[in-house]
């Protein structure tokens, strides 16, 4: 189980990029609400897309050195397929898009608060996990519930969404550079 400490503290600037990247998308849908929906589309698809392949990089190359990556991968690998489909679909109705980012963000949620219990004795501050999990959760709930909201009022939600998630990666990356970096000075 210390390697997925380790593998977390070597790895905090993946979630850094993960953060900033978030809290840029999130950005961009508060200015630009009245964006064209192909245009969200299509910020949405390569936000989720990159999220995904920097997640899956990282996770495959620890993979030898951690002993449940499986919710890091499947993570990852979530956000690739729904990004592709996003991409390369980005004429779907509103209906099917919130439905692809509603199972992403449920899904997702779900394996951050699953990889929260499997580390929460080795690691503090798994909370942060677990909060971003719940945030997923609750924003693809809202999504579920709230089909038929206009595109203005899903840009906002889904910028809100974006920046809570990507605060919370941050502070997670940097809460994980600093326990890196005492761990190194104690040695």
């Amino acid at each position: 189980m210390y390697d997925m400490l380790d593998y977390l503290q070597r790895s905090w600037w993946i979630f850094l990029l993960r953060g900033i990247a978030a809290i840029g998308f999130g950005i961009m849908a508060f200015v630009w609400p009245g964006l064209t929906l192909a245009v969200l589309v299509i910020f949405f698809g390569v936000f989720v897309l990159v999220d995904g392949v920097f997640g899956l990089i990282d996770a495959v190359r620890h993979r030898d050195r951690m002993g449940r990556v499986w919710p890091l991968v499947l993570e990852s690998a979530l956000g690739i397929v729904v990004g592709l489909l996003t991409l390369f679909w980005p004429g779907i109705t509103v209906l099917v898009l919130l439905m692809f980012i509603a199972a992403w963000a449920v899904a997702g949620g779900l394996l951050r608060i699953i990889l929260a219990f499997q580390i929460r004795h080795e690691i503090t501050g798994e909370w942060v996990l677990i909060a971003s999990g719940l945030l997923s959760i609750l924003f693809g709930g809202l999504l579920i519930a709230l089909p038929q909201a206009g595109v203005i009022t899903l840009a906002w939600l889904i910028g809100f969404f974006a920046v809570a998630f990507g605060i919370l990666f941050v502070w997670l990356a940097f809460h994980l550079r600093r326990l890196r970096d005492s761990i190194r000075t104690h040695l």
